[in-house]
């Protein structure tokens, strides 16, 4: 045997010593996977960028399955509906102003001195007596709650034709033979309380995109249709959601830009109203490769040209 070994010898060692190159490679880019309180589930290449605290780390062949009861509510549909829920203290506190005539409420500044408040003689929160002869009024005890939700309206002159619109629905209809993006409400009822339909339109996204053009003001990714269909007495808001590799998108009703309504409002809707509108993605949604569509808690993964 030679010093250095014979040739076989190198090889073997060679072949050990790139196998434990390939071994100990993978582990340098190995990701974090543990487990929430809440019961979500991450993955995070660094420590710091753990989402939560008292998280369990685990391998990854240990992360337990998902049930649907345990999916945790998106934080972003949580906050939203806290802030728009009519019958918060929180809102009502406004919309009572409002229907007084008076300003809204200002908002607390927690590096000022908390105001005093002089507090009345008790005589004097005695409402008047009507005086005789006079019919006293009657004021409701809450007054009536306005929803105080940006309306989506049509940004741009569409120029569409009732028969287009009309188009438009069936196209949305249509398309879920070949591309299903349906998210449904009270699935069990028959007909479903309210079904929401997710799809493409080439002719329409360029129509929109003309329209765009002709206000300075250029879209950006790909458009895409939804639309909305109560049975019953349902409330509608858009709450639509895009997901695709790292990227989320929840479109602003407010911006026309992201979306926009072609045919109804949002909010209530009564027995047989429908909504049909549009959303504009980032750039960077491809539609041609699955992504996910979160509405309200409801979730499903299309293809929407497929």
């Amino acid at each position: 045997m030679t010093q250095g070994g014979t040739p076989v010898h190198r090889i073997v060692i060679v072949c050990c010593t790139l196998l434990a190159c390939a071994v100990a490679s993978p582990a340098a880019r190995a990701s974090i996977t543990g487990v929430c309180p809440d019961g979500s589930i991450y993955i995070v290449q660094r420590a710091e960028a753990i989402p939560c605290r008292d998280s369990k780390q685990v391998r990854p062949e240990e992360v337990p399955p998902l049930k649907p009861e345990m999916l945790p509510q998106p934080y972003g549909w949580e906050v939203f509906n806290r802030r728009n829920d009519p019958n918060n203290p929180y809102n009502l506190v406004d919309t009572s102003r409002a229907v007084r005539g008076e300003p809204p409420a200002p908002m607390a500044d927690p590096t000022s001195e908390a105001p005093t408040t002089e507090i009345q003689p008790r005589e004097e929160w005695v409402p008047d007596r009507p005086v005789a002869g006079q019919q006293a009024s009657v004021q409701p005890f809450l007054p009536p709650v306005a929803s105080g939700l940006p309306e989506a309206a049509p940004a741009f002159d569409l120029g569409l034709a009732p028969d287009e619109v009309r188009d438009l629905a069936l196209i949305v209809e249509y398309s879920q033979r070949r591309a299903p993006a349906t998210l449904v409400r009270g699935a069990d009822a028959n007909p479903p309380r309210l079904v929401v339909r997710v799809a493409q339109s080439p002719s329409f996204e360029a129509r929109l995109r003309d329209a765009s053009l002709r206000t300075g003001r250029p879209l950006g990714g790909p458009v895409v249709l939804f639309s909305a269909i109560a049975a019953g007495d349902e409330a509608f808001y858009a709450n639509l959601t895009f997901v695709q590799n790292h990227l989320a998108f929840r479109p602003d009703a407010a911006v026309s830009e992201e979306l926009g309504l072609i045919e109804g409002r949002l909010g209530k809707l009564g027995p047989d109203e429908a909504v049909l509108g549009y959303v504009v993605l980032p750039p960077t949604m491809d539609l041609s490769q699955p992504m996910d569509i979160y509405w309200d808690d409801r979730q499903i993964t299309a293809t929407l040209r497929p």
